[in-house]
C-alpha cells in the first residue's frame, strides 16, 4: 500500500506542537515519520527527539531517521552497533544520507535489530546495485530520495525518473519528498523555498506533487520534507486517490446530467494512440451513442476544457476529451468542464492506456 508521512526536527517547536501535529497527520491516514540525527546540536534535542519517537510509536508511526558514516563516529558507533541507535531513539530505521561501501548496507540489513536500511535513491549511481551484490536482508533495504532547500537544486525530471527505476527494477520500496507551502522548518534552519525532491515542484501545491509522483509509478511513499504542514494539507493528502490519478474540475451551469454522468460516474483511460491535442476517453460515445447531448458551450477550445461531441456529430457524439491544446470548434463540442488551474500540470504526464477520473471541486 502507499504511505504518507511526515517529517519531524526536535529543535524547531516544543513537545506539546509537536505531538499534536504528529496526531493530525495521524488521524488524516499518515504513518511513516522522518527525522534527522545530523541536525541535532545538543543533547537536549536529543532528548526530546527520544520522547517525540516514543510518542510517535504509541500512535503507530515508523520511524526512520538520517544518518551518515561521519554521524556514527561521532556519537562513537559503528555500523554493527546499530541496535543502540534503535534502541535509544526508538527507530525502525536508518536513512543512509552518505552511504558506506555496499557491505556495510548489506550487513546492516542483517543485524539482528531487523532494523530498514534506507538508500539514497537520488544519486543515479549503480550504487544500489552494488548494495544487492553484497546479498543483503532485501525486506530490509527501501529507499528514499533526497530534498532540496535551495531554488534550482532539486532533481530534474529525467534524473529522477532514471534513478527511481534503479531500485524499482529491483523491486525496492521507494520514497520521495513533497513540499509544503506553508511549513516552514527543515533539519537545520527555516527553508522559505521549502522542501521537495523534484525541482519542478517547489511552486506547485501539495496535492498536485502528491499526485504527480504517485501517478509515476515509481515512487510508493511520499513524506512532507518541511515542518508544520497546514491542517487544510494534511486533509487533503489524506483524502487522496493513492492507486488511480483523480484530477479536480469544475463543471458549468449548463452542463446535462447526463454529461455530468459521463464525467464523474463512467470510467476512463487514455487511448493507445495517443494526440497531441486531446486524451481521448472514447468508451462513452459506444454507451451512449443513443443519447442525447444537445449542443451547448460550442466556443473555441483551450487547454484544460473537458468536451464532450454533441448530436451534430454522430459519430463521435459523446466521447469525452481532455484539450492539452487550445483547438477551435466547428461547433460539434460541447465545452461541460475544465480543470482547476494548478491541476492542468498533470495532463502532459497521462499516458497511452492509462486510467483517471475526475473529482468536482465544491462550488
Amino acid at each position: 500500500m502507499k504511505r504518507l508521512g511526515i517529517s519531524i526536527y526536535s529543535q524547531h517547536g516544543t513537545l506539546n506542537d509537536i505531538k499534536e501535529y504528529m496526531e493530525l497527520a495521524h488521524a488524516n491516514g499518515f504513518d511513516r515519520i522522518f527525522t534527522c540525527l545530523m541536525s541535532l546540536k545538543n543533547d537536549e534535542q536529543r532528548e526530546k527527539l527520544q520522547q517525540l519517537n516514543q510518542f510517535a510509536h504509541t500512535l503507530g508511526f515508523e520511524i526512520f531517521a538520517d544518518v551518515a558514516p561521519a554521524v556514527l563516529e561521532e556519537i562513537g558507533l559503528t555500523f554493527r552497533e546499530i541496535s543502540q541507535l534503535k534502541e535509544s531513539y526508538h527507530l525502525d530505521g536508518l536513512r543512509l544520507d552518505m552511504g558506506f561501501s555496499g557491505q556495510e548496507e548489506a550487513l546492516m540489513s542483517l543485524d539482528a535489530s531487523n532494523m530498514k536500511i534506507e538508500l539514497n535513491c537520488s544519486n543515479g549511481t549503480k550504487y544500489v546495485e552494488n548494495v544487492l551484490s553484497y546479498k543483503p536482508n532485501l525486506e530490509n533495504i527501501v529507499g528514499c530520495h533526497n530534498f532540496y532547500p535551495r531554488k534550482y537544486t532539486g532533481l530534474s525530471r529525467s534524473h529522477f525518473i532514471k534513478s527511481s527505476m534503479l531500485f524499482k527494477k529491483n523491486h525496492i520500496r521507494t520514497a520521495a519528498m513533497i513540499s509544503s507551502k506553508d511549513a516552514k522548518f527543515g533539519p537545520w534552519e527555516e527553508t522559505p523555498y521549502g522542501l521537495p525532491t523534484l525541482e519542478e515542484h517547489r511552486h506547485l501545491p501539495i496535492v498536485v506533487q502528491a499526485k504527480d509522483l504517485w501517478h509515476t509509478g515509481l515512487i510508493d511513499d511520499l513524506i512532507i520534507g518541511n515542518m508544520y504542514a497546514s491542517r487544510e494539507e494534511i486533509e487533503a493528502l489524506g483524502r487522496l486517490n493513492r492507486n488511480k490519478l483523480e484530477i479536480r474540475v469544475e463543471t458549468f451551469p449548463l452542463t446535462s446530467s447526463l454529461e455530468n454522468k459521463v464525467i464523474f460516474d463512467e470510467p476512463h483511460f487514455n487511448r493507445g494512440d495517443v494526440s497531441e491535442y486531446v486524451i481521448r476517453s472514447t468508451q462513452p460515445r459506444v454507451k451512449y451513442k443513443n443519447g442525447s447531448f444537445p449542443p451547448h458551450d460550442t466556443r473555441n477550445i483551450e487547454r484544460g476544457d473537458i468536451t464532450i461531441d454533441n448530436d451534430l456529430d454522430i459519430r463521435y457524439k459523446g466521447e469525452l476529451q481532455i484539450a492539452l491544446k487550445a483547438m477551435s470548434n466547428a461547433g460539434c463540442t460541447n465545452v461541460v468542464a475544465k480543470v482547476v488551474p494548478e491541476e492542468r500540470y498533470l495532463l502532459d504526464q497521462i499516458e497511452p492506456w492509462e486510467s483517471f477520473s475526475f473529482e468536482k471541486i465544491d462550488d
